[in-house]
């Protein structure tokens, strides 16, 4: 499926209301800071809002990042049980809308996760009290994480990820979901302007 316009991405982002991604959402996760864990009970369309709303404070002059954060995890709803498959489908769905630096953000968040599992201590292995997901696919290999570190999107996909992995706090309150239709107009006019022929 391809998104072509900011109504259907608003539509399917609606949507996500009470849809979990995988059982991880229902159990505790260990916070990227290193404090205490947090339980996972929040949708999808919460964990969008959560993930854009650290992006947008964290860093307000990159929009694509943050429209990156509010729509990342949209390939659960638009293939439901394929876990390992849902940045990809993401990817492809905000493509033709969003442009390509989103799209690629949206594609690597899962590789960024397994970039962290391999390089970064906070995501080693959890705490027995407080069991997080294994990465999907594992950790990087040295030679995996070799070449993600030279992919120009590594370094925003990075950051992506550690505010998804922040963006599950059960009952934090982030916004409505219709505060983002704007920043998805400017962020879609801006793609279609660099997509034109001369």
């Amino acid at each position: 499926m391809e998104l072509r316009s900011v109504g259907e991405l608003m539509d399917l982002l609606h949507a996500c209301r009470g849809v979990r991604d995988t059982p991880e959402l229902s159990r505790s996760r260990v916070r990227p800071n290193g404090g205490p864990p947090v339980g996972g009970t929040v949708d999808l369309h919460d964990h969008a809002l959560q993930t854009a709303a650290l992006l947008r404070r964290g860093h307000p002059s990159d929009k694509e990042l943050q429209v990156a954060g509010l729509v990342h995890d949209i390939g659960h709803l638009l293939r439901p049980g394929d876990d390992a498959g849902h940045s990809v489908h993401a990817a492809d769905a905000v493509r033709p809308l969003l442009g390509e630096r989103v799209s690629g953000l949206v594609r690597l968040h899962v590789t960024a996760e397994r970039y962290l599992a391999a390089t970064s201590p906070v995501h080693g292995p959890p705490p027995l009290d407080a069991p997080a997901p294994a990465a999907p696919g594992g950790p990087l290999t040295p030679r995996e994480a070799a070449a993600f570190e030279h992919d120009p999107l590594a370094e925003d996909a990075v950051i992506l990820r550690q505010a998804d992995d922040a963006g599950r706090v059960p009952g934090l309150y982030a916004g409505d979901m219709e505060d983002w239709r704007t920043l998805l107009e400017l962020v879609a006019e801006r793609s279609a302007r660099l997509g034109a022929p001369d």
